[in-house]
């Protein structure tokens, strides 16, 4: 049985009668409810979990289109089917913008009245397990640290709270794809602005000469393209937070800008003589050993030291293996949900093969792949089967037991070291394949064929 009934309205008896008979002959499982009015329909959809609605659309006190109008804001996701022997387009029209799902014309046609119900019950059927998702993930997003298992992460939360209840800056590090940002934006949501505005910005993404306008904002004239005032990130984020992402890859003229709010918490505009305070909390991130920078002179120690008064070094997800299931159930939640399909099921032995990988891209690496096992898969269940599929061209076999033949085992291993490998030089290149065959001593031709073979994405290198 559905768990959702369907309601006919129509202040003629006999032809609601005959309605609802011949709806139930075609739809078995199915409970209707008639109405006569539409007050009654009215007291009905407040009463009942009523999915698809048909109503007449002349009808004395409450016509079809005003029913239609109070049932979507007793629920907005009720799938109308407006009936009427007065079939006119502008009729048709003016019910589908007010928010119909469909409209039928007496004297009405039982196949055309079968199809359009049964495409209205698949609507709100998937609608409704689409909102039962979203509020799933919600839940679950709103605190997904409360879930995590290893102990490195449990004191990390612990860690995190204490630093949420103060407004100093804080200085995230990690290696790449490690949820820096993610942690970031929970100390965010932990903290007492979390009513307010939390926005991040990629530093590297933006042009040097364009970041300063992106920070600090600029006045109208203030150089070629600026038409009007705009205000920068810090007044964007004023009572909120402000994540600065890879803060290691700004120019020394931004880092020395930089440096003076933090001491002045003031901003003056590209092009004006005016300053402006804003009260904004600080969180920058690197996946950069900024010692190691300040020590070449790309990045100045005083700024370091105004942006680490607080700490935070996310462990990457080979150190906290025990989160990766939790990670895995809230990936493919979040897929299903993206993708707008129900939520799959996980064969405990493809979690239990997925929890021993090493992941070298982190969290973003284990994100990426639990999002091609959705989209492969058949919809139901993700299984050692759809792995194998997923990982196509490495040819390894799994076993049940997760102990693969020895010439799959050799083979997977000398994978995986050459996949290490070539990301810690990726990573230390940031993608240049030139670089990187140089410093390996590998032709780049070859280098470029194992990327390929083993579906490395090189414009994550290349972002970091």
């Amino acid at each position: 049985m559905n768990s959702f009934s369907i309601l006919a309205v129509d202040d003629d008896p006999d032809f609601l009668k005959g309605l609802i008979r011949n709806l139930k002959k075609q739809f078995t499982q199915i409970r209707f409810l008639g109405a006569s009015s539409g007050e009654e329909a009215l007291d009905l959809l407040r009463r009942e979990h009523i999915g698809v609605m048909l109503t007449d659309l002349q009808m004395p006190e409450i016509s079809g289109h005003d029913l239609l109008l109070k049932g979507l804001e007793i629920n907005p996701h009720l799938c109308v089917i407006m009936i009427t022997g007065h079939g006119t387009v502008e009729n048709a029209v003016s019910a589908l913008k007010k928010g119909a799902w469909d409209f039928i014309s007496k004297p009405v046609d039982r196949e055309t009245l079968y199809h359009t119900v049964e495409r209205a019950m698949e609507h709100y059927t998937l609608a409704s397990e689409n909102k039962r998702l979203q509020e799933i993930i919600k839940s679950l997003s709103s605190d997904l640290t409360a879930h995590w298992e290893s102990r490195v992460m449990k004191q990390l939360r612990e860690k995190m709270s204490a630093i949420a209840v103060t407004d100093y800056t804080v200085l995230v590090t990690g290696e790449s794809g490690c949820g820096k940002e993610y942690i970031a934006k929970a100390i965010h949501a932990l903290s007492k602005r979390k009513q307010d505005a939390c926005h991040s910005l990629n530093c590297p993404a933006i042009p040097e000469q364009l970041l300063e306008s992106e920070l600090f904002g600029h006045v109208k004239g203030a150089f070629t393209g600026a038409e009007r005032n705009r205000d920068g990130f810090f007044m964007m984020a004023n009572k909120g937070t402000l994540i600065l992402d890879e803060i290691g890859d700004i120019g020394l003229p931004i880092q020395a800008k930089l440096l003076k709010f933090l001491q002045d918490k003031e901003v003056k505009p590209v092009g004006s003589s005016l300053s402006k305070t804003t009260d904004v909390r600080i969180m920058a991130l690197t996946n950069q050993n900024l010692e190691n920078k300040i020590l070449d002179g790309s990045f100045r120690q005083d700024l370091y030291y105004r942006l680490n008064v607080l700490s935070v070094k996310v462990p990457p997800l080979r150190e906290r293996k025990e989160d990766i299931p939790m990670l895995v159930r809230e990936f493919v939640l979040n897929t299903c949900g993206e993708m707008g399909i129900p939520p799959m099921e996980i064969d405990p032995l493809a979690l239990s093969y997925l929890s021993r990988q090493a992941w070298p891209g982190n969290v973003r690496e284990l994100l990426n792949y639990v999002r091609r096992m959705v989209v492969f898969s058949n919809g139901k269940t993700i299984d050692l089967d759809l792995i194998n599929l997923v990982e196509g061209d490495l040819e390894t076999t799994l076993h049940p037991e997760g102990i693969p033949l020895y010439k799959d085992a050799k083979k997977q291993a000398l994978d995986l070291f050459s996949k290490n490998y070539l990301t810690r030089l990726l990573e230390q290149t940031r993608g240049n394949i030139s670089e990187t065959s140089r410093l390996s001593g590998i032709e780049r031709a070859s280098i470029q064929k194992i990327i390929n073979r083993l579906h490395m994405d090189i414009s994550r290198f290349r972002s970091t």
